[in-house]
């Protein structure tokens, strides 16, 4: 679905913002010509530019180019863009998405001094392969850019509206929790090796198993125990793992990973920074 020419600029182009903009172009939902891209160090934006993106280090020239504009700069960069781009802004004609961890809508636009539509989108950097799962939230004067917002995530993966309170443990869930999983399959292919396959042919295997799993709950709309009650038998080889694994820590190791990044998430934008 093309958005009728809408133009977007991604300010600060690092892993997540380039994951944006390789899957808005993949989707077919925004062409590369539409999309500005801005890092300090434009040498690494070559490989975007060759392929039809516009790449530049001015971030009010991007602002002025762009309707949407993805602020996806770290928490501690983000007062200076906000100071560096308010003379270009109009309320009337853009609208911001923010990537940007802990930083809320009203901190935003109080350090814009500005009532502008403000949306915090979360994605995870399955975003490039249009595989994220994208939580987005917004209030009243958001409201009518929230549907163009959707669409665009829509695109890339899966999304959840969620009351704004929540974007915090949405990070930590989501955009951390993509590394909590690939760190699994990593360990099962770690197994894998022990018990006797190649490394190649381990990965390959955890990868694929750990893809079901997900697609089982996804597009069955299943609970995970019901899919574990399938494949444990009474002194069977599953429900021995299992165990072994939950004796040593396996569920709660994971709920306390994703507990300790919400709480670190919580603190990493500080309004009053020096910009």
């Amino acid at each position: 679905m093309n958005l009728n020419g809408i133009r977007l600029s991604i300010l600060g182009t690092g892993n997540i913002g380039s994951a944006i903009a390789r899957g808005l172009v993949s989707a077919g939902v925004v062409p590369a010509d539409h999309i500005t891209l801005t890092r300090r160090r434009l040498a690494l934006l070559e490989q975007f530019q060759s392929q039809g993106y516009r790449t530049i280090s001015d971030n009010v020239q991007a602002v002025t180019a762009a309707d949407l504009i993805v602020l996806a700069v770290t928490p501690q960069q983000l007062n200076a863009l906000l100071a560096e781009i308010r003379p270009a802004l109009d309320r009337r004609r853009h609208t911001l998405i923010s990537v940007v961890s802990g930083a809320t809508i009203a901190q935003i636009r109080s350090k814009l001094g500005m009532e502008i539509p403000v949306i915090r989108a979360m994605p995870n950097t399955a975003i490039a392969i249009r595989e994220s799962m994208t939580c987005l939230a917004g209030d009243d004067q958001a409201a009518s850019a929230m549907a163009t917002v959707q669409i665009l995530f829509d695109a890339l993966g899966k999304t959840l509206v969620i009351e704004e309170n929540l974007m915090v443990p949405a990070t930590a869930l989501c955009a951390c929790g993509i590394a909590f999983f690939l760190r699994a399959v990593r360990a099962a292919s770690q197994g894998g090796i022990e018990i006797g396959f190649h490394a190649d042919e381990a990965l390959l295997m955890a990868a694929q198993t750990a893809r079901g799993a997900a697609s089982l709950l996804v597009k069955g709309e299943t609970h995970p125990e019901g899919e574990v009650d399938k494949v444990t038998t009474p002194q069977g080889c599953t429900i021995a793992g299992l165990n072994q694994m939950e004796h040593n820590g396996f569920s709660s190791a994971l709920i306390k990973g994703i507990v300790s990044s919400a709480e670190k998430a919580a603190v990493l934008y500080a309004p009053q920074a020096k910009s």
